[in-house]
């Protein structure tokens, strides 16, 4: 099964830039977007042989998450437990074997103005995944918003405790993967240098690939042996962030 995780940073812009050609060439299975800064019926794409879910937030032109699904799920949830649903945030779909769950975590915000929002809701996300994988397996992905280890990213050295690279969103990584969750790139690829899927628009970052890697799939250990691939697509325009991929039998 072929997965995609893309944070589009504006979906209408974003389908103005190429993303139904890339959409179109990959034929995932199932097609998760981040920060669709949209309501559900603002956008001209209804793909054929998919049903389509948008978690829109309140306030408009603002985050926001829909996911584009050949497999046809069981249920679908918005936010976490109805909670954290006011930006959008997290869309769950159910099907037999697995809960797909795409999520826009929160950023911490420049001098982590945000940085207790964002504490809750990681443990909150947390709580949530561990309930759920009690139940079948999980699949996670989303634009997460952070760079976990050293390697995540081109210059950590001067950005330890900016959003993204602080101790605290590092650590509630780690305290994810703790719980019983696998980054699939890093099992994969644990010592892979200069794999990042978001770069800054300043100082031609992307043309020199100084970048960070905050898009993930990270899926129940239960499955892990499953992971047949995991991919980052740099040379794929449209956004800030370039789409990541996942695939696994399941």
């Amino acid at each position: 099964m072929k997965l995609i995780s893309w944070n589009v940073n504006g979906f209408r812009a974003c389908l103005q830039k190429g993303f139904e050609d890339f959409f179109n060439d990959i034929n995932a299975d199932i097609f998760c977007i981040q920060e669709t800064k949209m309501q559900p019926d603002q956008a001209n794409f209804s793909p054929e042989g998919y049903n389509v879910y948008f978690n829109s937030a309140i306030k408009k032109g603002y985050s926001g998450t829909a996911i584009f699904t050949k497999l046809t799920p069981l249920s679908v949830k918005y936010g976490i437990n109805d909670t954290h649903n006011d930006e959008g945030r997290v869309i769950t779909l159910e099907f037999d074997k697995f809960f797909m769950v795409n999520c826009y975590v929160p950023n911490a915000q420049r001098e982590l103005a945000r940085i207790d929002y964002r504490m809750q809701f990681e443990d909150a996300m947390r709580d949530y995944l561990t309930t759920l994988s009690k139940d079948k397996p999980v699949i996670y992905c989303g634009d997460l918003n952070v760079a976990h280890n050293e390697i995540d990213l081109k210059n950590p050295k001067s950005n330890i405790g900016n959003a993204g690279f602080s101790y605290e969103e590092r650590g509630k990584f780690t305290e994810l993967l703790e719980a019983g969750f696998t980054d699939t790139f890093r099992y994969l690829y644990p010592d892979k240098t200069d794999a990042y899927s978001w770069w800054s628009y300043m100082f031609n970052a992307r043309a020199k690939n100084v970048g960070w890697r905050i898009d993930y799939f990270v899926v129940s250990k239960s499955i892990e042996n499953n992971i047949v691939e995991a991919e980052i697509y740099p040379e794929i325009m449209g956004s800030d962030h370039c789409p990541v991929g996942l695939t696994i039998e399941i």
